[in-house]
């Protein structure tokens, strides 16, 4: 049995050597992983740089795909499940490291800016994993919150040409911050499609000191809107990753590269995931990962150094992500 798996996902390589010393296992960088890297394998453990598709998978012997991330935008699971391919991704594994970076951005923005209101109004577009713990930080902030999920039926849609209000309980206009937690899609494949969901109409509606947070993915913002519309932003994701748009870098007031949920926590559960889900298809001794510490940067005002790393060196964006330390 051989195990192609991106040599940036941690504990998996070391476990699956130690516990399943029968597998063969081949780490490689992103760039690496092309359909002659997995043609002859029959498991394939992913990050988001890696397009799994028919060009990457027709003729292998793969029989099961894991990312090791939320989002599975990067899959064509159409091809997957057409062709006897399992997959698999891991939600909510970082749920609570996003959250975490959402609530630096925020303290970081209060503590620089203008001070928010007394009780500040935060807009939580999708309530998933992720906003659902956003939600409850702001809530315990004394924020008022507005939620918003249409394939959860709250708040229903941010589309009001049918006179459906954009978010239970108040309107976009009353936010201070709108943060958005929902995975890329089009309109060809949901009723409900992200895919530039912040975009000059939905600007257009909201204070014009609003604050814009994307930590969800590179696209469900239009960026050049964004920067067109002179509202504050803090951009984690960003479209074309991993070359992003330098004037948008510029004005962002905190900007990362694509590292919100980079905690050891959220690898490792991403991690224990993949390896529960390939023990039990191919049959083999439950693997447990070890816990561990973590050892990053998470004194105040982490968010404002990777900012001017960020802005510094953009062409390094890709190198940067790799070699971020986890929280």
């Amino acid at each position: 049995m051989k195990v192609v798996i991106d040599s940036h996902i941690p504990f998996i390589a070391d476990a699956i050597r130690r516990e399943w010393p029968n597998i063969e296992i081949f780490p490689l960088e992103s760039e690496e992983i092309n359909a002659c890297a997995v043609h002859d394998a029959d498991v394939l453990i992913v990050r988001t740089r890696t397009q799994v598709n028919e060009a990457l998978l027709s003729g292998s012997s793969v029989r099961l795909v894991c990312t090791a991330t939320i989002g599975f935008d990067h899959i064509d699971t159409s091809y997957c499940e057409s062709h006897g391919i399992r997959w698999t991704a891991c939600p909510g594994c970082n749920a609570q490291a996003v959250c975490n970076y959402v609530e630096e951005a925020i303290d970081e923005w209060t503590n620089n800016q203008l001070p928010l209101p007394k009780a500040p109004t935060i807009g939580v577009v999708g309530v998933g994993h992720v906003g659902s713990l956003v939600a409850k930080m702001a809530e315990r902030r004394k924020f008022r919150v507005l939620r918003n999920d249409p394939p959860k039926n709250i708040g229903v849609s941010l589309d009001t040409s049918e006179g459906i209000e954009p978010f239970s309980g108040g309107e976009i206009a009353d936010c201070d911050i709108i943060t958005f937690h929902v995975p890329l899609t089009f309109q060809s494949s949901t009723l409900y499609p992200t895919y530039h969901l912040c975009d000059e109409a939905f600007l257009a509606k909201c204070s014009p000191h609003a604050l814009i947070i994307n930590a969800a993915r590179g696209g469900v913002v239009d960026e050049q809107a964004l920067l067109r519309s002179g509202h504050p932003y803090i951009l984690d994701t960003w479209e074309n990753e991993p070359h992003v748009n330098t004037e948008v870098l510029r004005h962002a007031f905190r900007a990362s590269m694509h590292i919100a949920g980079y905690s050891v926590e959220g690898k490792l559960n991403a991690s224990q995931t993949c390896l529960d889900v390939i023990a039990q298809m191919f049959s083999l001794q439950p693997i447990m990962l070890p816990q561990t510490s973590s050892h990053g940067d998470t004194a105040p005002g982490w968010l404002e150094r990777i900012t001017r790393q960020l802005k510094a060196n953009p062409e390094a964006f890709e190198s940067l992500r790799k070699n971020y330390p986890l929280r």
